[in-house]
Parts: structure tokens; sequence; C-alpha cells
């Protein structure tokens, strides 16, 4: 019986290609039997909305590039468990939004925080958000409302998205594989202005494509979630888009008709997409990565058999001691812009005996579909956390940055003592009070190496010890 269920098996999985079908040769039919879901929805702004990411703009969005998406891909195993991937053209879900989001899918479907993963794209050309680097925006009171009236109407348009993922739940069939391309580079290293004198570029580097591919029982692709780990900073102007990220979604869904292209932000906090500035090297990024996830697609991938295993927490990172009031003072006198609006929003809540913020609730999540491991990670996480990660659980790990909450940067131990933007000043962008304490790292990894165990993700290295 067994022999025929194989052959069978390879039968139906004939239009995935050969390499795939011979890779199931020996499986069990029913491990293979998930059942998956895909939707999308533009949240492209209706009217002119102040645009996220810079604090240099100084006026609302002037058109588009093209439509910015939510996107939901809904799963489900063997035995009935179900997870959820939300990607969004965002500059970065705030805590606000995504717990009332996580809230609404556990009282509606009964999911858990570790059944769901709410990841950013990043782009530095979507809308701002309610609660979201507040203090660089200099929002007047009708961009305010516009603001807070878009933000609601995103909470109850990614509700509706994740009902409809759900409700088109059918068989399918799960694959994944790494790409690889290389446009990122780590902007720590190596100065944007001086980029073509280099005869080599510096730094910590992740460049991997990760790629999932969900197919039905015809061979037909419904979803490609796909990711890298790179800023979308390549536009900065006033037109909203999704940068290279969503030039790489279009281009992917014209390639394949009837697909749904999802794409998810890795730890790409210190990687920028070098050079840039015009929409021709956006649009050219987006097409290198979607060639990319091509490649991966057209070759061999590794079926997944149809078992979820999830696990999340929340971490209580300690922050160092804020500066004094005296301090604050004498920054207020010399400051401008974003950093003066800082500054003054601190001082006068210390003067009004409110609480100063002592530790942040951070998120860490894993998953296992299969035997292939996700990893998130809250924040704008530099590229020192996946390749810890990875030296640890095998480089075939997938490991998400801007997940479920974004609240900072979250910098490796090195490059929090060395300060800089990621290390320091990008702290009072994001309205913390101060920096990270200096056990910022370990504490995270360590709560990997827990979360890990919870759900039986294998280590291929022991020593998880960061620089």
């Amino acid at each position: 019986m067994k022999t025929i269920t194989s052959l069978v098996l390879i039968f139906s999985m004939a239009l995935l290609g050969m390499k795939t079908a011979h890779a199931l040769v020996g499986k069990d039919l029913d491990s293979m039997q998930w059942k998956a879901g895909v939707s999308k929805i533009d949240i492209t702004p209706k009217d002119p909305i102040w645009l996220a990411g810079y604090g240099g703009r100084d006026h609302p969005s002037e058109g588009m590039l093209h439509p910015i998406w939510i996107k939901a891909l809904a799963l489900e195993d063997a035995s009935g468990k179900q997870v959820v991937l939300i990607t969004s053209d965002l500059l970065g879900m705030p805590k606000g939004l995504s717990d009332r989001i996580r809230s609404g899918l556990k009282e509606r479907y009964g999911l858990e925080k570790s059944q769901i993963i709410i990841n950013s794209s990043h782009t530095h050309s979507g809308p701002v958000l309610e609660n979201s680097l507040s203090d660089i925006y200099p929002l007047d009171e009708a961009q305010k409302i516009r603001v807070s009236t878009y933000s609601e109407e995103l909470v109850t348009e990614t509700l509706r998205l994740v009902e409809e993922a759900l409700d088109s739940l059918q068989p399918a069939h799960l694959f994944v594989e790494n790409g690889v391309t290389r446009f990122q580079v780590n902007r720590r290293n190596n100065a944007e202005n001086s980029l073509l004198q280099q005869t080599e570029l510096r730094g910590p580097n992740d460049y991997a494509v990760p790629v999932i591919k969900v197919a039905n029982v015809a061979g037909e692709i419904l979803a490609i979630a796909f990711g890298y780990a790179c800023h979308p900073t390549v536009l900065s102007g006033y037109a909203i888009s999704g940068d290279y990220p969503g030039f790489a979604q279009l281009e992917l869904e014209k390639n394949y008709p009837g697909a749904v292209a999802l794409f998810f932000q890795g730890a790409g906090a210190d990687q920028n997409p070098l050079p840039r500035r015009t929409v021709f090297l956006a649009k050219q990024y987006g097409k290198s990565l979607a060639a990319a996830v091509e490649r991966v697609l057209s070759e061999g991938m590794r079926p997944l058999e149809a078992r979820i295993q999830t696990a999340y927490s929340e971490i209580d990172l300690a922050l160092s001691t804020p500066p004094s009031m005296e301090t604050l003072t004498a920054f207020i006198s010399t400051a401008s812009g974003y950093q003066k609006r800082w500054a003054t929003r601190m001082k006068d809540e210390r003067e009004q005996g409110l609480p100063v913020l002592t530790a942040y609730p951070f998120p860490v999540q894993v998953w296992t579909l299969g035997d292939q491991p996700i990893m998130t990670l809250g924040g704008e996480t530099v590229v020192a956390y996946a390749l810890e990660l990875k030296k640890v659980f095998g480089q075939d790990l997938v490991v998400m940055g801007y997940s479920n909450d974004v609240m900072g940067y979250i910098p490796s131990t090195t490059i929090l003592r060395e300060g800089g933007y990621e290390g320091a000043s990008s702290q009072m962008v994001y309205g913390m009070p101060s920096t990270w304490a200096a056990t910022l790292e370990i504490e995270i990894l360590h709560e990997f190496l827990r979360l890990a165990e919870q759900v039986g993700v294998p280590k291929v290295q022991s020593g998880l010890l960061p620089n």
C-alpha cells in the first residue's frame, strides 16, 4: 500500500517538477496535506498623508508609484493547527496597533500570539501610523486626524484580510529553499558618498533570500513568501510605494499569474541598498530580488511536512539610565528638529511626574513548518542577530526582523558599544528615554535558545556567544 501511495504522490506532484516529486518518495501522503489560504488588500491612502521613515520631509504625500498592500498567508497542518503570516508595505507596526490586531484575531479565531506573525517591509514611502516615531513628524492637526483615521481603518482591514485568508483554505503543499542576491551594503562600514571609490565592501552581511512556495494539489502556485535583509530606502521623495520590495512583489505576481507574493523583512536594520535615490534603482533591485526568487522556484525545493509548532514570549529588555534633567535642559538649548521635540517631551513628562520607562516588552517568536524553523524579532534588528542565530540553528534558518512590534533599533552588543545612529541616537527617533542596557543581545539570544528547545528546533552548534 505504501508503494502505491508513493507512486500516486509522485504522479500528483509531477507538475511541480521531477526533483520535487522524487523528494516526496517515502513520505506519507497524509503528512504532506497542508491547507493554505492567501489574501491581499490594497491599503493605499485615498488622500495625501505624511510618509514615514524620514525626518526631513516637510509636507504630505504626492501621488503614488504603485499601490501598497497588506497580505496574509494562512496555514493549517494535518492536526488542524493554524498560523497566519501577515505582511505589509509599511514602515513598522507599533505595539498599540499590533496588540489590537492580535487581540481581534484571538477573539474571532482563537489564534494566540504565537500563531501570528505581523511583519512590515519597512518601506520609507508608506504612510505614518499612529503612535509610531511621533517626535520626528511635524504633523498639523489635520494630518494627525488623517493618520489616526488611517490607523483605525488599518486594524479593521487587517482583521478582514485574515478572515479572507482563513475562508480560502484549501489543500496545498509547502516547499522551502534559500536563494541569494547581493545589493545590500552594510551602511555602518561603507560610506555612501565614497562607495564608488571602494574596491571591496566591509562589514557583516546576510545575502540569503528565503523562499516559501505554496502550491495547490494541481501544482499551481498560490503564494510566494520571500524575504531579504535590507532597508527599503532607495526612495526618499513624496510618492507612495513599497520601494524595492513593492517592485519585487509586482514582478513576481506578473510572472506568476494568480499567485500572491508576500515580502517579509529580515534583519536588515544596518543594511542599505546602495547606490540609491532613483526610481529606476528601486525597480532594478526589485527585479534582482524577484529573479533570485524565480531561480529558487524553478529548481528543486525542499518539501515540508504538514506539522506546525509555535512559541512566543515577551522579555523585559532593560534600558540604560536616562539623561538627567540638567542634561535634557542643556540639550534642548542647542538641539533642533525632532531631537529638540524629543528632549522637550522627555523633560515635560518628568516634570509632570510621569514614570520613566525602564524596560520594554520585546517580542521573540519561533515557528516550525515541518522541519523549517522561522525566528522573528521585534524592532529594527541588525544583521548580527541573523548571523548568530544561523551559527547555532543552521544556515537554512529563516530570520525576520520588524515583526509584531517595531519599537526601536535592536543593536548588537558591538554596535551598542560603538554607538552611532543604530546604537544610540535612533532611540530618540523612536521616542525612547535612553539606549538599551548592555545585556540586550545576550537576553534575546538566550530566549531564542529557550523557545527553540520548547518546539524542538535542533542546534547545529552549541555556542551562542555575542561579541
